[in-house]
């Protein structure tokens, strides 16, 4: 019983999250100001390339744009802004 409480209580909070920065992202979209909540960002994807002796060559992909929207959780499609830019700094190995 007591789990179960805990369970429902942990979506109950989860929900709350979720809807309240959904709430902040449409507010922020409704006052109609450039780049936000939503940003193009202009990423370089960085390359691992391993070699046989154990060391790696790194090399930068072609620029590309991303959009992203300001928000703690991705919404209308686009990841946040903060996993976009985590993201663009880890290499790819190969």
């Amino acid at each position: 019983m007591n789990l179960k409480r805990i369970l429902v209580v942990v979506v109950l909070l989860a929900a709350l999250a979720y809807s309240g920065d959904y709430l902040s992202v449409r507010y922020r979209m409704a006052r109609n100001r450039p780049g936000d909540p939503f940003e193009v960002m202009k990423i370089r994807r960085l390359y691992a390339i391993p070699y046989k002796n154990g060391k790696n060559e790194y090399d930068f992909g072609d620029p590309e744009t991303q959009t992203c929207v300001h928000a703690l959780l991705p919404h209308f499609g686009y990841g946040p802004c903060w996993y976009v830019n985590w993201e663009n700094r880890r290499a790819i190995v190969l």
